[in-house]
Formats: C-alpha cells, structure tokens, sequence
C-alpha cells in the first residue's frame, strides 16, 4: 500500500513580533518582501507587532493597526502561531517566551543572554508543550552553527569549541593589529562607525562572548554552564605594544571564547584575549567577522566564519528557524544516545604557554630574579626578548614566554612578580593558545 501523501499547507502562519528594532523591522521587511519563503505552500504573514513606542518611524511598511505596545497582543493572539522575540535581555523576555511557549506557540529568538541564564528552562517548558524554541540568530548572526550542533554533529562527542563570536572586539583588535593604534581611539572609531555602543562594557569586557560560548557549550556538552563558572577577561588591557611583540614570536591576539572537554578533569569554559598562531585559519579572521570551529572525534575540525552581526545576517537566520518550523523541519535532535553532562573544571587547573610582559629595572640580574619566582611557582621559562630600552628611565620591556605552566602557579608567580623592586609595572599577561597537531 503506498504511503499517503503529505497534504499541502495552504494555511497561512502567523508571525508575532516582540520588538521592531533595526534586527525586528529587517526580519518583517524579509517577510513582506517576498511573502515569507517564496513557497505557496507556506505563505507567511505579520499578525502583531509589539514595541516600546508605537509612533516612532520605522524601517518597514507595516499597517499601524498591528502595533501595540500590550505584549499580549502577540502572545495571546489566536492569529500568532510562530513568537519571534528580538527584545534583548533576560526581562521581560524570559516572561514572554516562557508564556508564548506554554500557550502552544513556537518561538524564534535571537536572544543570547536569555538563553545563557534561563535556557534550559526554556528549553523544557517547549519540550512540555510539544512545540519548539529554537534561535540560530543567538550566536554568530549568519553563521549556520546552532543548527549543525543540534542535528548535523550529533554523531559526533564535540571535544572542543573555540570561537571569535563578537564582532566588536573583533574589529578593535584588528585595528590595533594592523595600524598600531591604541585601545581608546579605535573604540572610539568603532563607535562613531555603530560597531560599538556608548556604553561597549558588553562587549570589550567579554560579556556577549560569555553568553553565546555558554550556549554553544550547552549544545555541544550537554552540560549547564553557569555565568559563574565561565572564566571571563576582556580586551582593556591589550596594548599595541603587545601585537608588535606578539607578532615578532609568531602569533596575533583575538579575544577567544573556548569550551573544551575533558573526562577526567570535565568542562572548561573561558573568554580571554589570546596569543593565535598566525599559522592557524582563526589567526586570520578579521574585523567584524565572526569564525566559530568545532572539533568532533569524528569529523575533525570544521570551520563556520561569516558576518557575525548585522540586520540582515542576524534577519537570514531569523528566518531560517521560522521556515524551519512551518515546513516541519528538525528542532532539536531526538537522540536517544545523549551523552551524560560533563563535571565543570576549574580554571586554576587549566595548563597552557603564557605571555608576560613587563617594564623593568634596566640592571643586571633583574632577569635572574625574575626567572627566580617562575622556577619557585614551577614555571620555566621558554624565550625572552629584551625590547624598547629607555636610557632616561633606566627601564625596558622585558617579554616572556613561558612553558606550559598551570593557571593557579602563574596567578600565584604573578603577585610574586609585582612585589619584586626591580619590577616596575607587570603590563601584560596573556594565555597562549594551544592548537593540537591534528588538522
């Protein structure tokens, strides 16, 4: 007997706006532009919009009768079937969501920090009511990397994740890379460009990457990072001075968001800026693009690099959840094999090469008591570069670049350093990353 066939959808599907901002008024320009998908057989339509101020102009042509600022006007809207929630923030979105969600709708969200804090609640609730949230906008704009971890990689155990994943920092480090310019006037550049906002505490202080690394990590490890297990250090202390150095010993610096497993030591999630190899593709992504890659035990290492934010980057994978939904596409993986959540490591126990640079005593014998407290604290010293003497001061840089060494014995090395008379000022230290050999 032959299988029947599945009937057309002929219905439209109802789109619910909470929020019409620059990334809200490009997801609505998207579907009224080409009627949704350019697919008759899942027509889509705006039911309801609802915003902070109903008279401010938009960016898109919408009938005024839609817009509200009554959030129920989407969520309890019989019309809405897909909430497409592009707010921001953990309140009051984790409210709608979770009420749009036990209503029996879908929700799409480009929500990062909702779903770093309240995520696996949410996640729940949809699976209780049999409906789906998913939010491939969450992280990297464009970048398709949300849905290859939901179904595409699930045959694989993900060892690890190391991404670039905001574009802000991005653009700053480059900037300082390329041009030699200093922190302050190239934040100032990306803010008078709109890459930066007045207040950039969000970004240069690594909070966006700490909330998109934690959902990437639930994803790949099946494991709840709490914001305060993720070790967190932004880019105001990167100087120009240290991409000259860093580039004469073979690397550039990026701010990285990594998650790595281990079965006996467990998770380990960090955003920090990081000495790259230059030999490695990252080392080479820059401005504003985002690059995520992932290591699995099958497939390797892959690489995902695109815009990483924008309207129309962040609208196309809007979208792309909400078509996802009305064709009957996959959510989330039903796996049966679901791997047991892996225990959170410390970042005290994590080993790896360091920078240290330094303005020092220009005297005989600072290098003996310098490699002095390394040796007590365990850690050897790899090369060292004499640069920038300054006669007046009697001073000079002094960079170094250590062996593998644990995390708690340079922290500990540290303080013993800045207690040392012949230390002037510790300006920099950085984790090198490192790459394993297999490629």
């Amino acid at each position: 007997m032959a299988a029947a066939a599945r009937p057309a959808r002929s219905e439209t599907t109802g789109i619910g706006l909470l929020g019409l901002g620059v990334v809200g008024s490009a997801v609505a320009r998207a579907i009224v532009g080409r009627h949704g998908s350019g697919d008759p057989n899942v027509p889509l339509t705006v039911r309801a919009v609802v915003v902070q101020d109903p008279q401010r102009k938009r960016a898109v042509d919408l009938d005024r009768s839609i817009i509200s600022t009554d959030a129920d006007s989407v969520i309890a809207n019989p019309e809405v079937g897909i909430v497409v929630e592009l707010m921001g923030g953990e309140d009051p979105a984790f409210d709608y969501i979770s009420r749009s969600l036990n209503g029996g709708k879908h929700v799409v969200t480009a929500n990062k920090e909702v779903l770093c804090k309240r995520g696996g609640e949410l996640l729940a609730i949809a699976a209780e009511n049999d409906v789906q949230l998913l939010y491939e906008a969450s992280v990297g704009g464009g970048i398709p990397i949300i849905g290859p971890l939901m179904n595409d990689l699930t045959a694989n155990r993900i060892q690890s994740i190391r991404a670039i994943i905001n574009g802000t920092t991005n653009f700053i480090l480059t900037k300082m890379a390329h041009e030699g310019a200093d922190f302050n006037d190239v934040l100032a550049e990306a803010q008078s460009l709109g890459y930066a906002e007045t207040d950039p505490t969000a970004d240069v202080d690594g909070f966006d990457s700490l909330y998109k690394i934690s959902v990437l990590a639930r994803l790949a490890f099946h494991t709840e990072v709490s914001i305060d297990a993720i070790h967190r250090e932004g880019i105001r202390g990167v100087h120009a001075k240290d991409f000259r150095y860093a580039s004469e010993l073979g690397f550039t610096i990026k701010l990285l968001a990594v998650a790595q497993a281990n079965e006996k030591s467990g998770l380990l999630t960090r955003v920090h800026p990081a000495l790259i190899p230059l030999s490695v593709p990252m080392a080479s992504v820059n401005g504003v693009l985002n690059a995520v890659e992932v290591e699995g035990d099958l497939v390797g290492r892959l690489w995902f690099q695109g815009p990483g934010a924008g309207p129309e980057p962040t609208a196309s994978a809007v979208l792309g959840d909400i078509l996802r939904i009305v064709r009957g596409g996959p959510g989330a993986s039903t796996r049966a094999d679901v791997p047991a959540p892996f225990d959170i490591a410390s970042m005290d126990d994590h080993v790896c090469q360091y920078y240290l640079r330094l303005t020092v005593a220009d005297r005989p014998g600072v290098l003996a008591s310098i490699a002095k407290v390394l040796g007590d604290a365990d850690i050897s010293i790899g090369s060292v570069l004499q640069k920038d003497i300054d006669p007046e001061n009697e001073s000079a840089d002094l960079v170094i670049m250590t062996h593998p060494a644990r995390e708690a014995n340079m922290q500990n090395a540290v303080s013993s350093l800045k207690r040392l008379d012949a230390v002037m000022r510790l300006d920099s230290l950085l984790r090198v990353e490192t790459y394993p050999s297999r490629s």
